[in-house]
């Protein structure tokens, strides 16, 4: 069953383009990922959204993902309450609306 990772980012003022360089450098065939696409959700906020083919293939790519998030890490600010600086969350489908 196809499986879905999102992760809510909160960028330092002036450091927007740097974080997204550092997406845009990404190596983009991970395997078991079908589709990735970051999202723009309000001043210096993004959430990116990872389709995967299932849970599994999720798991197996965490190791590509904390890499990444390292890779531009210091361009985010805390989002508070105990989250550190990103919100992700992960699960499969359980409903394919369309």
């Amino acid at each position: 069953m196809t499986a879905f990772n999102v992760v809510r980012f909160h960028v330092k003022p002036g450091r927007d383009q740097e974080f997204l360089q550092a997406h845009a450098n990404v190596k983009r065939d991970w395997p078991g990922m079908q589709h990735a696409n970051l999202i723009k959700t309000g001043e210096h906020a993004y959430c990116i959204v990872g389709e995967w083919d299932d849970m599994e293939a999720l798991a197996a790519g965490r190791p590509q993902m904390i890499a990444t998030l390292d890779s531009f890490r210091d361009t985010l600010e805390d989002l508070g309450g105990g989250l550190g600086v990103t919100d992700p969350v992960s699960g499969p489908v359980v409903l394919e609306l369309k």
